[in-house]
């Protein structure tokens, strides 16, 4: 990932002025991440390495994006609409 789609990423999804390490920005970069791995392993079929660091990546994202739900659950449905992650 470009320093540039990072910054718009965090741009998008931050809660404040100063903010880059919130469970929201840190959700929608791993979610960032996990699509180009995913258009990665869909040309590299056998690249199992990658496909162990996608499994990390996609549990990680899980994990933060359950304590959101926990935690503010109005900020949750808002998050997962504007990652497009459930219907």
């Amino acid at each position: 990932m470009s320093q540039v789609d990072k910054a718009r990423v965090i741009e998008e999804f931050r809660l404040n002025g100063k903010d880059t390490g919130s469970c929201e920005v840190q959700a929608a970069l791993l979610t960032a991440r996990i699509q180009q791995l995913t258009n990665h392993l869909k040309e590299h079929r056998k690249d199992f390495h990658s496909r162990r660091g996608l499994i990390a990546m996609a549990n990680r994202r899980r994990r933060l994006l359950s304590y959101v739900k926990a935690k503010d659950a109005e900020a949750y449905t808002c998050l997962i609409r504007a990652l497009g992650l459930r219907k």
